[in-house]
């Protein structure tokens, strides 16, 4: 395989053998080397030689191992002769992160963190398999798949306004909930308004410092300033959707004509009866992530305002933005000079529409769409911002986050003997968690350093920085 450097943070996989397009690897030579220890770039030319695929395969800074697509890995089909394939959207379909912002300040905070920590941990379920006071019966859960936020709004759990800074408005059309397993449903039925586990959090943060003031005051962002940062996707329901459709596609694998060079990446054509299937399918799982993270950012502000004995007005907290991670969508972009409808899969990347761009929020279309790019549990955090570079370049696509660098196993092992949770308080970080080897697999060291990997994306044009956010307060599954 042969990498030629293209820029400083842009470098190419050459076309070779059965590869339709070339890769592209948006990286810096500091990240390299832990890219090259792993299969990712070689799960990046695979990805190259799907029928259909436009421009480049392509893979942000956080690029690590995935499961047939690296995660990091973006890929645009075309929507009339390309494929669709559950493994370049991943199992937690809509994986996905939400930011809020208040209007605290965190030295009138300060006082009340270890109170706020537990309130939190308290109130917000997390963990494998936990359930959450939402229940519903296969009716009212076929609702939730079909009108996503929209669901949940209507329940009282949040305002219309939420909608509008949404990715999508937190509803895809295409949902059908009679593509969905009976097994699926079942696993969706006790999950909504539930973190998860493994890499979810709710955080508490402080605005540690702004890099571009005017798009930070159109976000409506400052330094000092209290935020509320979560991450959780379509709990089992996505998983389901995910093995359900892999399964059915790897009997059908035959029907595509062609041989997959990993089995993995089993696929159909985006405009078969199992590739609209599985679309609608991934759709109502996607509902269902912005359905859960809506009443979880919703319980997060109940919980604040009952612990520091506020009123609404005196919190003032309100949705920044909500972006998905893993998912695959009908859009529309520009190759070659020509208006084309695309597939877009992001599998571990983030959508960064430019300024001006009609499907970023009226109150943020002159700046462009909010990234949130979540880090380490023990750093920090940054939003970014879209950009016309990132619609010429990567389908209007960008990093997600930091990227692990060790598996969990590796991660345990690196740190036995260590006391993770007195490490982050004695950097001011209260942190709360469920799992007896959470920490252990979520230390920070498991992670690349996100400001390397924020400063690619920055210097490659694809989304610029914005603002930098700290935790102070964590809780994990």
């Amino acid at each position: 395989m042969r990498l030629i450097e293209k820029s400083p943070y842009c470098y190419e996989i050459a076309q070779e053998g059965n590869m339709r397009v070339p890769g592209r690897i948006y990286t810096s030579k500091a990240l390299m080397p832990g890219m090259e220890a792993d299969q990712s770039l070689k799960q990046v030319a695979n990805v190259a030689t799907l029928p259909g695929i436009v421009k480049a395969s392509m893979a942000m800074p956080d690029i690590h191992w995935g499961y047939g697509f690296s995660i990091g890995g973006v890929a645009a089909f075309d929507w009339q002769d390309g494929v669709i394939s559950p493994g370049g959207v991943g199992y937690d379909i809509n994986c996905g992160v939400r930011l809020a912002a208040t209007s605290l300040d965190m030295d009138s905070l300060q006082p009340y963190l270890d109170k706020i920590a537990d309130a939190l941990y308290q109130g917000i379920p997390c963990g494998v398999g936990s359930t959450g006071f939402v229940k519903l019966n296969q009716k009212e859960a076929k609702r939730v798949l079909e009108q996503g936020s929209r669901w949940a709004v209507s329940q009282g759990m949040g305002a219309d306004s939420d909608l509008e800074h949404t990715e999508e408005n937190g509803c895809m059309g295409a949902a059908d909930s009679e593509a969905v397993s009976e097994r699926a449903l079942q696993r969706g039925l006790k999950q909504l308004g539930t973190l998860g586990s493994g890499n979810h959090f709710l955080e508490v943060g402080v605005v540690d410092e702004v890099f571009d003031l005017a798009i930070a005051d159109v976000y409506g962002l400052s330094e000092g300033q209290v935020t509320v940062f979560l991450h959780s996707g379509s709990r089992g329901l996505g998983y389901q959707v995910c093995d359900d459709y892999l399964a059915r596609m790897t009997k059908k694998s035959k029907d595509l004509g062609i041989e997959l060079p990993d089995r993995q990446l089993v696929c159909s054509w985006i405009n078969s009866k199992l590739g609209k299937e599985y679309y609608s399918a991934m759709a109502c799982a996607a509902n269902y992530a912005w359905a859960n993270r809506q009443i979880l950012m919703h319980q997060a502000e109940e919980v604040l305002l009952k612990t520091l004995g506020m009123c609404p007005r005196d919190l003032g907290m309100r949705l920044i933005y909500d972006v998905c991670h893993n998912i695959a969508k009908k859009e529309t972009h520009v190759v070659d000079g020509v208006s084309r409808a695309l597939c877009v899969h992001r599998k571990g990347a983030t959508r960064a529409f430019a300024p001006g761009h009609p499907d970023v929020c009226s109150a943020y279309r002159k700046v462009g769409q909010p990234v949130l790019v979540p880090g380490d549990m023990g750093t920090c955090s940054y939003v970014l911002a879209g950009t016309e570079k990132a619609m010429e370049e990567t389908f209007g696509s960008t990093c997600h986050g930091a990227g692990r660098v060790m598996s969990r196993t590796q991660a345990k092992k690196a740190v036995k003997g260590r006391s993770i949770h007195r490490e982050l308080l004695d950097k001011g970080i209260r942190v709360k968690w469920t799992g007896r080897t959470t920490l252990a697999e979520e230390v920070p060291e498991a992670y690349k350093n996100v400001s390397e990997v924020v400063e690619v994306v920055h210097g490659a044009g694809i989304s610029r920085k914005v603002a930098r956010l700290r935790p102070v307060v964590v809780v994990k599954g």
